[in-house]
């Protein structure tokens, strides 16, 4: 027993440094593109695990819906001794002794008609699986839209550190130069204080850019639930040619499309359905039940005896197989129940079951304008992120060139370093304003792209 205990746990140690070097390869295997933390979210996340446990239940509950059509069947049996005066049940006489009584019985019973309320029910637990199915796709939805904000967001964060790192580059090499002038008598040393102090600033945005693409990491990591951040790297695609590429789709073409395919709007709609299926049972209760049932059953009692000729009054055994034998008997039931008043339940079922389906009619309604109005802000949102981005991307180019001129200035001795630190930051500014534009703009044209169906991606 102790050499099993012991292979056991060799083998537990075996699996488990197993699934730590699965899990450190899963961390250093590779760059982590979009698609792969979408699938790698739809695999773990637990809120999907619990929706789809959800949609299971509902599964469950369609099984036994449909279950409950077919006759059931049930068997059961009693045993009992009396004492004092008593009746004998299979004699159906009086004893003033103890009896020994054996019963026993199998019953089946079937509803042929009730309204149609049981194939109603079923029809209803279709409805409600549908829609738990899609909810479940409504969560897949939010979470991959999460995961491309959060992955954009890295992405954004990395270009705004080396534009950060960049111009720190920069600085320092007017730092230095600056430092050779003060030696050489050329410029007051209050030029290098300035530039010096121009460098410290520019280091303290390197380490907040820094910081800011740590928490961005951070942030999607935990949206993986992943443990940590050690070892996670995203993949940089090239995102020229989805800047470049304008909106062609009008709203109502987006609207469309959204409106055939998410599943918020195909949850609401088997909701609807589903609600009027309760309308339909809650009518069914008006109707008559008719029922059929059947029971089989058999007794023994130890009183009773068989007739002997030769001696009459006492009689002679009557053994168990044969009274059971003889005792049988069987019983066939046609029911029919007629509802006629029962303290104005139905009605009140009826009526709260039609508002049911008004409310789910309003609910459906309610899904469809919010989704058009998401779609004519997303729509509206990237038109002017299109038009923000090419315009700052214009603003850019002059700001560079006007710094171009400046630094020649600078380094002529033209222009102090005060103008010239100003026309740095102006530039540092347009560009980090270009990369929120960018990155704003392919958001939201991943947001269309994806009410049009078309699977989030950066490729």
């Amino acid at each position: 027993m102790h050499e099993i205990t012991n292979q056991i746990k060799k083998i537990f140690f075996v699996l488990m440094v197993f699934t730590g070097t699965l899990t450190s390869q899963l961390y250093s295997q590779g760059l982590w593109s979009l698609e792969d933390c979408i699938l790698y979210a739809f695999e773990n996340n637990i809120q999907i695990k619990q929706q789809m446990l959800n949609s299971d239940q509902y599964k469950n509950n369609l099984f036994q819906l449909k279950a409950e059509l077919l006759p059931n069947l049930n068997a059961g049996g009693n045993v009992s001794q009396s004492y004092g005066r008593a009746l004998d049940a299979t004699t159906y006489d009086f004893y003033d002794q103890k009896i020994k009584y054996s019963s026993f019985s199998i019953n089946s019973s079937v509803t042929l008609f009730n309204g149609l309320q049981q194939y109603n029910s079923i029809q209803q637990g279709k409805f409600n699986l549908l829609a738990s199915i899609q909810e479940t796709e409504k969560l897949k939805n939010d979470i991959s839209l999460m995961i491309a904000a959060a992955y954009l967001q890295i992405l954004m964060d990395m270009e705004l550190l080396a534009v950060a790192e960049n111009q720190l580059g920069i600085t320092n090499l007017q730092v230095d130069r600056t430092s050779k002038l003060v030696e050489a008598g050329s410029l007051a040393r209050g030029a290098l204080l300035e530039i010096q102090s121009q460098a410290a600033s520019e280091e303290l945005m390197v380490i907040n850019s820094q910081n800011n693409l740590d928490i961005a990491y951070l942030t999607l990591t935990q949206f993986l639930d992943l443990d940590s951040t050690g070892g996670f790297v995203i993949e940089v695609p090239d995102l020229g040619t989805i800047v470049d590429r304008p909106v062609t789709m009008n709203i109502s073409s987006i609207y469309d499309e959204a409106r055939a395919l998410l599943p918020q709007v195909k949850s609401a709609e088997f909701q609807l359905e589903s609600a009027k299926k309760n309308l339909d049972i809650a009518r069914g209760a008006r109707s008559p039940r008719l029922s059929l049932s059947g029971t089989y059953g058999s007794s023994y009692s130890d009183i009773r005896k068989l007739y002997d000729p030769d001696n009459p009054l006492v009689g002679k055994e009557y053994p168990f197989s044969d009274q059971m034998k003889d005792n049988a008997n069987t019983i066939i039931s046609l029911g029919l129940n007629v509802p006629i008043f029962n303290g104005w339940m139905v009605n009140t079922y009826v009526s709260n079951a039609r508002l049911g389906v008004i409310n789910s009619r309003l609910q459906l309604e309610n899904t469809e304008n919010l989704l058009f109005k998401d779609i004519q802000k997303a729509y509206t949102d990237a038109i002017a992120g299109r038009k923000k981005y090419f315009a700052t991307e214009q603003a850019l180019v002059a700001m560079e060139e006007s710094f171009r001129y400046t630094e020649q200035k600078f380094e002529v001795g033209l222009v102090n370093t005060v103008d010239y630190n100003a026309e740095k930051n102006r530039l540092t500014q347009t560009q980090s304003e270009l990369l929120q534009a960018k990155y704003d703009y392919i958001f939201k044209t991943k947001i269309l792209d994806f009410y049009m169906g078309i699977p989030l991606s950066l490729k």
